[in-house]
């Protein structure tokens, strides 16, 4: 088990948010969100290794904060399919950060009630 913060479920939720906009605004820049897509010319050479680092920060974050390595891989394998879509155009950004959002919400619950 990583470092685990025993917050309660609106601070967990809070801190997870938190490490999303961080990891998928400042953290990602252009060039991963332009690499990350297999559809630009850039993404068709880097995007096997572009998505998944990204999408692998972003199961860091939820590791470290809820304190469960499972719930940050389930994160990062959601993140990346999530990313994908987007990029195929099966989803809006609105719909994407949605989802995003919707699973940091889960992860506060199982790490709260469910896991501790």
């Amino acid at each position: 088990m990583l470092f685990n913060f025993h917050l309660g479920f609106w601070a967990m939720l809070f801190w997870l948010v938190w490490g999303h906009f961080v990891a998928d605004y400042p953290w990602q820049g252009d060039f991963v969100a332009i690499a990350k897509n297999h559809n630009t010319p850039v993404g068709k050479m880097f995007w096997k290794w572009v998505l998944p680092g990204h999408a692998w920060i972003h199961a860091g974050f939820v590791a470290f904060f809820t304190g469960h390595v499972g719930l940050g891989v389930v994160e990062g394998i959601l993140h990346a399919l999530t990313d994908r879509l987007k990029c195929n155009e099966k989803l809006s950004i609105n719909a994407d950060q949605t989802i995003h959002i919707v699973c940091k919400v889960i992860w506060a619950f199982w790490a709260v009630f469910i896991l501790d």
